[in-house]
């Protein structure tokens, strides 16, 4: 038999410190980078878009590759695609860690809005106080020592 799957998730991390480094000048092109890492990974990619400290982006997700393998290749080809291109007069890295959360066809909708409306949504507010609310939601025990890093 075939393997069928339908795995939807939503990935999110920040810039190391939250530094507000990703410039509306080079993000979109950052972003086309990452969507190749996805496809190539086998994965589609639904919505990707973020703030100057952080990213957000859905994929439709292929069990034959685990999470933490694809984020870990998104980090370190994205810092360097970062740095090559001199995108940063500063050191850029990715925070440790990440976000991870699963949802099904009926919610796609909704998550995509949210995704490619992230500068609205965060006039309202910052991207602890929306990791807090997605912890929260997801009833996912954490530190607070863990979300200001």
């Amino acid at each position: 038999m075939s393997t069928f799957s339908q795995i939807y998730i939503q990935i999110v991390f920040g810039v190391k410190n939250r530094e507000k480094l990703m410039s509306p000048s080079w993000k979109y092109d950052l972003y086309k980078y990452i969507t190749g890492i996805v496809q190539n990974k086998g994965h589609k990619m639904i919505a990707i878009n973020g703030m100057d400290d952080h990213i957000h982006f859905l994929i439709g997700f292929n069990p034959t590759n685990s999470i933490s393998d694809l984020v870990r290749e998104i980090k370190k080809s994205s810092n360097d695609f970062i740095r090559e291109n001199k995108f940063v007069r500063t050191k850029f890295s990715w925070q440790e860690g990440y976000g991870v959360f699963s949802y099904g066809q009926s919610q796609l909708e909704s998550v995509i809005k949210y995704i490619n409306n992230q500068e609205t949504h965060h006039k309202k507010r910052s991207f602890e106080e929306e990791l807090k609310l997605f912890l929260e939601k997801y009833k996912i025990e954490y530190k607070n020592e863990f979300i200001k890093i």
